[in-house]
């Protein structure tokens, strides 16, 4: 729900920040959402153990989410337009958090998210 809600955000109301463009610094932010989003619905997925390709289904829900929310932006949020480079960085986050998963969840989730 907070990924939705930060794409609905209408550009105008976006901090500027212009030296951080350079950088291409939205693609960071792309990929860490959909890296946290990874690792808790795989975390999710693994803790219910009637589900059995969890990693799969998350890498699914996490394509298909980030690229609605792309086509989202480019036919109805208001001054936001759909990015094919945000779609890959959603992807390479999703990506990412699913080959760390095993050492985030030994060393964090599974310490506060039971």
């Amino acid at each position: 729900m907070l990924i939705f809600i930060l794409c609905m955000i209408p550009g105008s109301d976006l901090p500027k920040i212009s030296w951080l463009e350079n950088f291409g610094f939205d693609k960071f932010i792309h990929a860490g959402l959909f890296f946290v989003l990874a690792l808790l619905l795989v975390h999710g997925f693994l803790k219910q153990e009637k589900i059995r390709s969890a990693k799969i289904i998350t890498l699914i829900i996490c394509f298909v989410y980030g690229g609605l929310l792309e086509l989202l932006q480019g036919a109805l949020f208001v001054e936001r337009t759909a990015d094919v480079y945000d779609f890959i960085a959603n992807s390479l986050g999703s990506v990412l958090g699913l080959l760390l998963f095993n050492a985030v969840n030994e060393k964090i989730l599974s310490k506060f998210i039971r």
